[in-house]
């Protein structure tokens, strides 16, 4: 089908709302004396509108989150079946509910001031709940009700076939994974994942190729990387550390495919492969006319107004609960250990030496934060937050990003899919992660600063 062939309605109805999209989450905006995205000042906006109550809503959020998942569990999943997106929020496996519990209690216990101080000081738990949490509550609002504009229209259908020519060369990966690749740095690296295992279910991807992407392309969304650069006190900085982010991305994009462990998965498929696969463009089109015409296809099957606020207070509430009891569970646990224990400093030892012969200002306090991301990708951010130096802060957060593999998401996520990882592949991948994009975020924060 040509793109003439639709109404001018469908037309519209992927132009107007991508480039909405594209303007919310990608147009660079002066706010005083900094760059940033839209998104980012109605966050800013809104967390300092309801500043005295955020504390008081993330601890309920939290808590309500924690008893429902107990609920759940205790009701089992069968209970929820007429709702398959609370199933999917609540029913989540063992370790997650405890993790959720103790979110809970910590949350309870930082707000009502009780219980040891090491947990409810302002430099652990009091940190989370009165810092952090109120960023992410104002971006993950507005992030997750404005996604379905980057996601529904039809952007990526047209991203995706533009791509096609690059991803194989490149990356060695067939051109629909650049859709998986999307998806995760416009939405959410989850979003990667799940679309990743199911395509490889589905006999879309070889073993090789879904471990490829899971672990490559599940990529840190926008709204995460808003949220860690503001945490570190430079959100002024957001386009130079999103553009560093975006190239030591690449530069580890590039490198991993081709070197164990990913190199020596087996390129074959779960099932037989589908008959039907094809990346070829019809003759009738060029790249450009054919990736419009599958956009403005994508988007003349858009579902109206209400469909779309019903899907973005589904993200909304799968980034509220989701991702806030995590962070509020294993940041206190992870700030406790870094503030009262010197086990990020010994583990981090080994990587002095490399940072110092890279000129990075505060090398040892620096090195306390490059292994902990493995946990959670918030911690390095919020243990590096009170670093002195702008240069190390900046190099912290891009690097804590671009690992990639945390197990509060993205890597439990890869663990509890079908895609072909184990945890020893993953934490060799967050080393060499870390290993390849270190030199290229320090060579471009040497260039800024």
């Amino acid at each position: 089908m040509k793109a003439k062939d639709f109404s001018a309605s469908s037309h519209l109805k992927f132009i107007i709302p991508s480039l909405i999209g594209i303007f919310l989450f990608m147009f660079p905006v002066s706010s005083g004396e900094s760059i940033t995205i839209p998104i980012a000042i109605l966050a800013g906006e809104l967390e300092a509108w309801l500043a005295d109550y955020l504390s008081l809503i993330m601890m309920i959020i939290i808590t309500i989150t924690a008893i429902a998942t107990v609920i759940v569990k205790a009701m089992g999943a069968d209970a929820l079946d007429r709702y398959p997106f609370f199933k999917s929020l609540f029913n989540v496996p063992a370790v997650w509910v405890v993790t959720r519990v103790l979110g809970m209690i910590f949350a309870i216990m930082v707000y009502f001031q009780i219980g040891p101080e090491a947990i409810i000081s302002d430099v652990t738990g009091g940190l989370l709940l009165d810092s952090l949490l109120h960023v992410l509550f104002a971006v993950f609002l507005f992030a997750g009700l404005f996604l379905p504009l980057l996601l529904n229209f039809g952007l990526l259908e047209l991203f995706g076939v533009l791509l096609t020519k690059i991803m194989r060369p490149l990356f060695r990966l067939p051109g629909r994974s650049s859709i998986d690749s999307l998806a995760s740095w416009l939405g959410d690296g989850t979003i990667g994942v799940l679309l990743t295992s199911k395509q490889y279910e589905e006999g879309y991807y070889t073993k090789r190729e879904a471990a490829v992407i899971g672990t490559t392309f599940s990529v840190v969304s926008i709204t995460f990387s808003l949220v860690v650069i503001q945490e570190v006190g430079l959100g002024h900085m957001f386009i130079p550390f999103y553009l560093t982010v975006a190239l030591a991305g690449f530069v580890a994009a590039l490198i991993m495919p081709r070197i164990p462990p990913l190199s020596r998965k087996p390129d074959t498929y779960v099932t037989e492969e589908a008959d039907d696969i094809t990346e070829e463009v019809p003759t009738q089109h060029n790249v450009f006319t054919y990736g419009y015409a599958k956009a403005v296809e994508r988007g003349s099957q858009a579902k109206g107004i209400k469909n779309f606020l019903k899907e973005g207070s589904q993200n909304i509430l799968d980034m509220w609960m989701g991702v806030a009891p995590i962070v509020m569970a294993l940041g206190t646990i992870a700030l406790v250990i870094a503030e009262f224990t010197p086990f990020f400093a010994w583990i981090g030892t080994p990587f002095i030496p490399l940072l110092e012969l890279m000129q990075v200002p505060y090398a040892q306090e620096a090195s306390e934060t490059i292994l902990v991301g493995f946990a959670d990708m918030f911690l390095p951010a919020i243990i590096g937050a009170s670093i002195e130096s702008e240069m190390t802060r900046f190099i912290i957060a891009c690097l804590s990003v671009t690992q990639l593999i945390y197990m509060s998401e993205v890597g439990g996520l890869l663990l509890g899919s079908k895609v072909p990882v184990n945890l020893k592949d993953l934490f060799i991948i967050f080393l060499l992660r870390t290993l390849i994009t270190l030199p290229v975020i320090t060579l471009v924060a040497h260039l800024i600063f």
